[in-house]
């Protein structure tokens, strides 16, 4: 099944006229930063690239999604549950997840939301310090039509200072709706 889904995925990118950019990381556990995030679409963008790559990342939805049969396929799209309600809040929960895991890739947006918006979320920072995991930018620039990884970006602990580096690292490219897109 595997090899289907990395036919399906690198043919998606082909007919389209997309290419893949950086190279996968070659540890079993990180935090995958996605940008620019500023449509629905760059879920089936991510999707697909995943399959290509031979991937199989997390990503983070509130637990009441997980309703019969919508709980079922959002596991099977790699969706962990977010129980709001969680001892220690959430960074502790998912840091928890990487401690139990042997491997493990989340994917996050930090931007949080697909409308305009330069104040990203701190969540993936806090939690790549609470599980002690690398931090791995990756990116869907709509103007070079190309996907893959910029690389890892090592913390600091500054985060106003890693957060303006972080978005430095993604000027000039565009989402699918480029007005949405603003690192600052």
């Amino acid at each position: 099944m595997a090899s289907f889904k990395k036919i399906i995925g690198k043919s998606f990118f082909k007919i389209i006229g997309w290419k893949f950019g950086g190279e996968l990381p070659e540890v079993s556990k990180y935090i995958c930063v996605v940008a620019p995030h500023t449509s629905i679409w760059d879920m089936i963008w991510g999707k697909m690239y995943n399959w290509a790559m031979g991937m199989e990342p997390k990503i983070m939805v509130k637990k009441e999604f997980f309703f019969f049969p919508m709980g079922w396929l959002m596991r099977r799209w790699g969706a962990i549950p977010i129980n709001r309600q969680y001892p220690g809040g959430i960074v502790k929960q998912i840091a928890d997840e990487f401690r139990k895991a042997d491997n493990m890739i989340l994917a996050i947006t930090p931007e949080g939301t697909r409308a305009p918006n330069p104040n990203w979320k701190t969540g993936f920072y806090r939690i790549a310090q609470e599980a002690n995991v690398p931090v791995y930018l990756t990116f869907s620039d709509f103007k070079s039509k190309t996907v893959g990884f910029i690389g890892e970006f090592k913390l600091t602990g500054d985060f106003d200072k890693d957060i303006k580096a972080i978005k430095e690292k993604y000027r000039g490219m565009e989402g699918l709706h480029k007005e949405k897109f603003v690192i600052e």
